[in-house]
């Protein structure tokens, strides 16, 4: 079976999207696609001569949640390990510290930024290690020198082969538990950190990692860049449509589908589609097979149709920019279709139609009108997504891209939210973003349009917890007035045998004054119970 002879960079990253430390993703040099617009900055505060006006070059991690409009700015240990161990020796590294009463090392004093090697295991497990250990910001420390850095990197070893792109920190699909964010340092700059952190005097190395998102006027534009099968970001897609449609108009929301240029890619020729089912009109618009079985399955073809079908759907109903039929069409598919099995059934799709209320026979006459999929025609519609893709520079997904910036860090309706949230000019936000952004109940919050005013603990009602306390106070006033009517009772009986041991009261005729008249003796010492 004939192979591509020639698959862009974006392809290799899609393929390998779980990623270990020691086999990273990698992307071409940055001159040799456009560059992400970058949301971040890395800067090195103390010691003076490690400080640079444009800050350091750096790459952000695909996990993690950074603080979007904020910063961490803290003293940095190097670890003098890969931290693959999960049990994370703290009285190790630099810069060295006096000794304690046990005659160790002192610890590394949190909160700190954490600097780890690269090598042996995931970036996500470096990062799950420091995190562990009470890091507040991971820098990994790459040991391999580009090979376009080449004149100003020094190998760890004569003769080490460099590296001709890029690595990507991509989650290894264990990342959600990651909370702290991670920036990988270019070998030669981590090495000048290393070497300051390592100097005999124990120098302090203080760092500042920090986000931020231009925020230019009351209106927020975000886009998402995606492909039907992939499964990273699908709980946010299910998810976030609550929050798109809290957001109004106040946000503007464009979904694109990652399409690669078959011609570009050397799928398209005179013979025919060159790369098999990968591609529709004869190789022009191609998709990778999300099973690597070209002969079963669903197809690079299959995510291309339904990534045009999804990309008609928008052009119908997201007019407004919010798009919530767009939103629920996508779940009900996810619900109903995302299997091999039934990812191309008409009948499927048909139901999902039917369920988010789209109108299939638009759609149908959408994806015809734009080129269709068969024959060697161009498909105007792909042909913009493919024009988009290329202006932005988008080689990894799911992105999310946020007044043109790029987010970093896991992907979720949260983090997107706040994002999206940070990046009004000040004052001009809308009321939700003000609501949620810090509710620790998020989805609730989106919900209802407010932070626990119409819940209390264990999401009980507050209809139900009144009901609830005016039926015990009921019960608990229905006992007490019982008990008292009770002791009432046993308090006359009391007394009226009191009174029974007497005779009733006599009129002393002489002085007028009244005298108890003892009992006949009869009755003496007999008691009335």
């Amino acid at each position: 079976m004939t192979m591509l002879s020639h698959v862009d960079v974006g392809i290799a990253i899609i393929s390998a999207l779980v990623s270990s430390d020691a086999a990273a993703v990698n992307l071409p040099p940055m001159s040799a696609v456009p560059a992400y617009h970058a949301s971040s900055r890395f800067q090195i505060q103390i010691p003076k001569d490690l400080f640079r006006v444009e800050g350091y070059d750096h790459r952000e991690a695909l996990f993690g949640v950074p603080p979007y409009g904020g910063s961490i700015a803290q003293q940095v240990y190097y670890a003098d390990d890969t931290l693959c161990d999960s049990d994370v020796d703290k009285r190790k590294g630099y810069p060295i510290r006096p000794n304690l009463d046990d005659g160790k090392m002192g610890p590394w004093e949190p909160p700190y930024i954490l600097m780890v090697d690269r090598g042996d295991c995931t970036f996500v497990h470096k990062a799950r290690n420091a995190q562990k250990a009470g890091a507040a910001g991971v820098l990994i420390s790459d040991n391999t020198c580009l090979c376009s850095n080449a004149e100003i990197c020094t190998p760890l070893s004569d003769g080490d082969p460099c590296e001709q792109f890029e690595p990507v920190m991509a989650d290894d699909g264990s990342g959600s538990d990651i909370t702290i964010p991670t920036f990988l340092l270019f070998k030669q700059d981590a090495d000048a950190i290393r070497e300051v952190l390592m100097s005999e005097n124990g120098n302090i190395v203080q760092a500042e990692m920090a986000w931020n998102i231009p925020r230019p006027d009351d209106r927020v534009e975000y886009k998402f860049w995606t492909v039907p099968t992939e499964h990273i970001s699908k709980n946010f897609q299910k998810t976030f449509r609550d929050a798109a449609v809290q957001l109004g108009d106040s946000a503007y929301f464009t979904p694109h589908f990652f399409v690669y240029d078959g011609i570009l890619n050397r799928c398209h020729g005179t013979t025919g589609n060159q790369c098999f089912t990968m591609c529709t009109n004869a190789g022009r618009y191609c998709a990778v097979d999300p099973d690597n079985h070209l002969d079963r399955g669903i197809s690079g073809a299959d995510v291309v149709r339904e990534s045009l079908r999804r990309i008609c759907i928008w052009k119908y109903y997201g007019k407004d920019g919010i798009g919530e039929t767009w939103w629920s069409y996508i779940s009900e598919f996810m619900e109903r279709c995302d299997d091999s099995n039934y990812f191309s059934s008409k009948d499927c799709i048909n139901d999902s139609y039917k369920h988010s209320g789209v109108d299939g026979q638009k759609i149908s006459r959408c994806m015809d009108d734009s080129g269709g999929l068969e024959g060697d025609t161009v498909n105007n519609l792909l042909e913009k997504e493919i024009s988009a893709k290329n202006e932005l520079g988008v080689i990894v997904v799911p992105s999310v891209f946020v007044n043109n910036i790029a987010m970093r860090g896991q992907l979720s309706s949260k983090t997107v939210f706040g994002a999206i949230c940070h990046g009004y000019l000040d004052g001009t936000e809308p009321d939700i973003c003000k609501k949620c952004v810090s509710c620790s109940d998020f989805e609730l919050c989106i919900k209802n349009g407010r932070c626990g005013d119409s819940s209390v603990a264990a999401g009980v009602s507050m209809a139900t917890f009144i009901s609830t306390i005016a039926l015990v106070s009921g019960l608990i006033i229905t006992v007490g007035l019982i008990q008292w009517r009770k002791s009432q009772t046993q308090m006359r009986n009391q007394v009226r045998g009191i009174m029974a041991e007497y005779m009733p009261l006599e009129e002393d005729s002489e002085d007028g004054n009244f005298a108890f008249a003892k009992r006949s003796e009869e009755f003496q010492g007999t008691q009335i119970e």
